[in-house]
């Protein structure tokens, strides 16, 4: 352990954990338990060979990473954007920067130059951290443009081999002894941690959370879920939003077990490291859950007990498939944007949970988060996750209702109906005006206006999708010249490829 977890390992009573603390507890308690493993195609992402990580060597890690981010400068309260693959970078990069005071500003690994800039400017963020290349992408170069347009941003840091000039190495396999930071105590739990981006009906909205709001996220999904005490973790969703940072890193924290990751998507590489690191609780996307199980893929994985299914699209819950494993349950993780998110155990028929004004029944009212059906039809919710800052009272002139919810009420957007024989709420449509394709959420409008953007006649819409909710189309008289200028004007590959030829792969 390391001089600067000791002080944490141990909270005074009456004082807010942070997810450091968390950290801390389990660290003091099984030091080489295993804590953190790599997806097994590493190599192909990033470039990087793939490791496996007890908690001290993690501990370690962070202390090195934490060393060189208050060594480059950074004060106390700082933005740093992270644009990484689910590796264990991201997860260390994170934990080093809480250590240091910092807050993280997750980014969205297909945003490119455009969106990057944007939410850069938007927290006014002083450093991004970023990798040499991630697939077949040059992220290095993405960061770098990224920040030119950025003035707020003074440090570029990455991972990997062959970065450009001006960007500096991290490493957090460092030998010798690691400098102490700089700053002394403890980082205050109520302070910024996290700062996500929404999209809604107005554009981009920055969306700041504390260490509580993030842990009170993560026990929405442990208690609701049931999550097991030392479970062992495989996670398939990118941590580059509240709900995906919460389901995984910070459900693995407040566990105690261990975090593997997997970057999506190989099921024969899923399904082997799952069997080899003896998972027993997966974490991926709701439709894909679904699609895993109807194959027999769940049940071909004896020791697996217990499937999170996240859910971008909430309204297509209660009208999924019935859950058809045999000795794995499933949880419903449905996610309200940034706003926050309520995790329901399936029925033992396999059919989806009913919702209820309070919570997941009757009888959990108030337990992690509370539900409300506002005066126009639309889903609130309420609770300790939710950033109250960021979503009430709405902006000036935003064009969002002005409604009589309760002021610690956020009102999500998403369309709802109660059912008048048992009170349950139904989830019917998503919010007006917003289209969500895959993780990824746009204003109908954007899409028109970056259509015009192109060739007169060019037109970019949304279609239904069964899998995403929503997938882009796009038309125009020369779509491989579309591409190309929506990649010119730094939009992310969800848009260049909706003006891909008929009949090409996806």
């Amino acid at each position: 352990m390391t001089n600067d977890d000791s002080q944490t390992a141990n909270v005074a009573p009456g004082v807010s954990p942070t997810l450091c603390d968390l950290f801390a507890r389990t660290l003091a308690r099984t030091p080489d338990a295993l804590a953190l493993s790599d997806p097994r195609n590493k190599p192909r992402i990033t470039g990087q060979e793939a490791v496996q990580l007890t908690y001290a060597q993690a501990d370690r890690a962070i202390a090195a990473l934490a060393a060189q981010l208050t060594g480059a400068g950074l004060p106390v309260g700082s933005v740093i954007a992270l644009q990484l693959p689910n590796t264990v970078e991201f997860v260390l990069t994170a934990l080093a920067a809480w250590r240091a005071g910092l807050v993280v500003a997750p980014l969205p690994q297909l945003w490119r130059q455009a969106e990057l800039s944007e939410a850069l400017n938007r927290v006014g963020a002083r450093a991004i951290v970023s990798a040499s290349r991630i697939e077949i992408i040059d992220h290095a170069d993405l960061a770098m443009n990224a920040a030119v347009e950025a003035f707020s941003i003074r440090h570029v840091f990455g991972f990997g081999d062959n970065l450009p000039d001006g960007m500096i190495p991290l490493d957090w396999a460092v030998d010798g002894d690691i400098a102490p930071l700089a700053q002394g105590g403890s980082v205050d739990a109520r302070r910024a941690a996290l700062v996500s981006f929404d999209m809604t009906p107005d554009g981009l909205l920055a969306v700041p959370r504390s260490h509580v709001n993030l842990i009170a996220g993560g026990l929405a999904v442990t208690i609701d879920a049931n999550v097991a005490q030392g479970a062992r973790l495989m996670s398939s969703i990118l941590p580059s939003s509240f709900g995906g940072l919460v389901s995984s890193v910070v459900t693995w924290l407040l566990s105690g077990g261990a975090l593997s990751l997997h970057h999506p998507f190989d099921l024969q590489l899923l399904e082997e490291q799952i069997r080899d690191e003896d998972c027993d609780t997966l974490i991926v996307p709701g439709p894909l859950a679904l699609r895993l199980a109807e194959a027999g893929a769940i049940d071909a994985l004896p020791n697996l007990r217990q499937v999170l299914g996240l859910w971008r699209t909430p309204e297509r819950v209660a009208s999924s498939n019935d859950w058809p494993a045999r000795q794995a349950s499933l949880a419903d993780i449905y996610l309200f944007g940034e706003i926050g998110l309520v995790a329901a155990p399936r029925l033992n028929d396999g059919a989806p949970a009913d919702l209820f004004a309070g919570g997941v029944s009757p009888e959990a009212r108030g337990k992690t988060s509370e539900l409300m059906l506002t005066p126009h039809g639309t889903l609130a919710m309420r609770g300790a996750m939710v950033a109250m800052a960021a979503y009430r009272p709405p902006p000036k002139g935003s064009s969002a209702l002005l409604t009589s919810v309760p002021a610690d009420y956020a009102d999500t957007g998403y369309a709802a109906k109660r059912n008048k024989t048992t009170g349950a709420i139904s989830i019917t449509a998503p919010p007006s005006g917003i289209v969500g394709v895959g993780g990824y959420r746009f204003r109908e409008q954007d899409l028109d206006r970056w259509a015009s953007r192109l060739a007169s006649g060019a037109m970019l819409t949304a279609l239904p999708d069964q899998l995403n909710g929503f997938r882009l189309a796009g038309r125009t008289s020369d779509n491989a010249r579309a591409r190309e200028a929506l990649m010119e004007l730094g939009l992310n590959p969800l848009m260049t490829e909706a003006f891909r030829e008929r009949g090409t792969a996806r």
